[in-house]
Formats: C-alpha cells, sequence, structure tokens
C-alpha cells in the first residue's frame, strides 16, 4: 500500500508504484548500474490510495529491488503502520500490526516502442498480525460500518497490469489492479479492483516535476447504505536534488463515504476522522 502510489521506490518501483520515468545515463568510463537498488523514505503521512495508514501521522519506509535485463523484476517494500490496530482499538485493544511487508514480481518490457512499458505481476500486502479476533464475519457484516474490523486478515493479493508512457516531457502509466483475495481486511471483497492513472510533467527547472493522480478503489458486494467504494486523487510536485536525494510534496483526498454518520474508514481520536480526509503531504526518498 505505498505512498506515492507505494514512489520512488527505486527504478522498477517507481514505475511500478509512481510512474515516474527513470532512465539511467552513465558516462562511458563508468561502471555499469548494479540490478539491486534500495531506498528509505521518511512521509509526513503514510497514504495508500488516499487512505492514512499511520492515522495523519509521520511513517518510516524502505526496501529493495532486483531487475534482470530481460525485464523480469522482484523487490519488497515495507512501511510502519497503525491502521489495523487503530482499527480495533475501541473493541480489541490488543491487536497489533505495526509495520506492512510487500512483496512483488513481475515483468516490465517496452513492447510497444521506446518509452512505453508494458508491465504486468503479483504484490502480496503482508501484515503481521498478533492477536486478531477469530472472524466473525458473516452475511450481516457487509452491511455494517464494522466490515473492515471483525477479524478478516488484512493480507490481500493482487495482479496488476500497466502500460507506462512517454511523451516528451509526460510521463505516467494507466494500471489496472485486481484483488485475487479479500483486499485489506474487508469482508467477502475478493474481486475488488482498482484502475488508475497517473501522469507527471517534467517541468525542465531545478529538477522539478509536477505529479497528478486519480484511482478508484471498487470494493465488491457492498450493500445499499454501505458503499466502501470510492475515488481518490493526488496533485503534488516533486525535486529530484541529485545523488539519489528527492522530495516530494502533494495534497491527497477522496470522496471515501459514511453509513449513517459513521465514516466507513474511520482513523480513531476523540473525534473520529475520515481515513481519506484531504490533506498535504510531504517526503523524503533517499534511492542507493
Amino acid at each position: 500500500m505505498k505512498t506515492i502510489h507505494k514512489t520512488a521506490i527505486s527504478a522498477v518501483a517507481a514505475g511500478l508504484l509512481s510512474g515516474l520515468a527513470y532512465t539511467p545515463v552513465f558516462a562511458a568510463d563508468e561502471p555499469e548500474a548494479s540490478p539491486i537498488t534500495a531506498n528509505v523514505t521518511v512521509v509526513s503521512d503514510y497514504r495508500y490510495r488516499g487512505l492514512t495508514q499511520s492515522n495523519f501521522k509521520p511513517a518510516i519506509q524502505g526496501g529493495f529491488d532486483y531487475a534482470h535485463e530481460s525485464g523480469f523484476y522482484i523487490g519488497n517494500w515495507n512501511s510502519s503502520i497503525s491502521w489495523i490496530s487503530d482499527g480495533y482499538a475501541g473493541t480489541t485493544p490488543g491487536v497489533s500490526a505495526p509495520i506492512e511487508m510487500d512483496f512483488y514480481a513481475g515483468y516490465k518490457k517496452e513492447l510497444i516502442g521506446e518509452g512505453f512499458a508494458t508491465d504486468f505481476g503479483f504484490l502480496q500486502y503482508y501484515y503481521p498480525v498478533a492477536n486478531l479476533p477469530s472472524n466473525t464475519s458473516n452475511a450481516s457484516t457487509a452491511s455494517s460500518a464494522l466490515r473492515q474490523g471483525n477479524g478478516v486478515s488484512p493480507n490481500t493479493t493482487e495482479a496488476y497490469i500497466a502500460q507506462n508512457f512517454t511523451f516528451g516531457p509526460v510521463t505516467g502509466f494507466a494500471k489496472f489492479s485486481y484483488a485475487l483475495s479479500n483486499i485489506f481486511g474487508i469482508y467477502n471483497s475478493n474481486g475488488s479492483y482498482y484502475p488508475d492513472l497517473t501522469v507527471n510533467y517534467d517541468t525542465g527547472i531545478w529538477g522539478v516535476a509536477l505529479n497528478g493522480h486519480v484511482g478508484y478503489q471498487y470494493i465488491s458486494n457492498n450493500k445499499p447504505g454501505y458503499d466502501y467504494s470510492y475515488t481518490d486523487w493526488k496533485l503534488g510536485v516533486t525535486k529530484d536534488f541529485g545523488g539519489g536525494l528527492s522530495g516530494a510534496l502533494a495534497y491527497v483526498g477522496t470522496n471515501a463515504g459514511k453509513a449513517g454518520t459513521t465514516y466507513l474508514y474511520a482513523a480513531p481520536s476523540s473525534t473520529p476522522k475520515n481515513q481519506g480526509k484531504g490533506g498535504g503531504v510531504i517526503s523524503l526518498t533517499k534511492t542507493f
């Protein structure tokens, strides 16, 4: 569930997760680049598909990738989180899940032409949860604001396909992700899907690029009055400082809804907040 569509994790992950073009240029006498890259990020609020994963608080993130010249890649990405333990705070306070661990593998190749890489693969979101209550889900749970907090494992498997594009200074990707399991602990939600579009514009000034993103998280088997599906969007700017260091500033929002007066995706506080509430996010990433 990554930040800038999970972003600049590495050459591969940047394309996979943020759509930012990455074209390394090496001097003739410079050694060949390693197929393994690593990254670390600090972010003011970990947002994934528009929803806060850290209750509007900072998170630390990092991972690594291996990319073979054939187009095959594999990687791991991790982030501190609080949304699972937050979600059970009022009913099962002992639930603990402080980290998200993502494992992905796929194939990315310019099958159409230069600057138009096709990308497809699988992504496993894994949450080492302690003290998760027994699954109390039943048919009535889908007609409840507790559909995401009744013992369903948050672990999620998705298949995805994406088409990257380049038109001069404009780069981006269109992507479709399909859940092969229940998605993020939501009862009876296998078959959910997420189409999204990300576009970046390289201004050519001071290493600054403008970013835009829109996506639609469809949750399957919604019941009247309890629609967990929503649209998310992002507008932002990134700055390349050189040496593998980059920064990003963005405004993220959603139209995630309510069931009556209760937020379907709620972040606990003295007055519960919408996890998809609009807000600013700032991050700093170092890639090695």
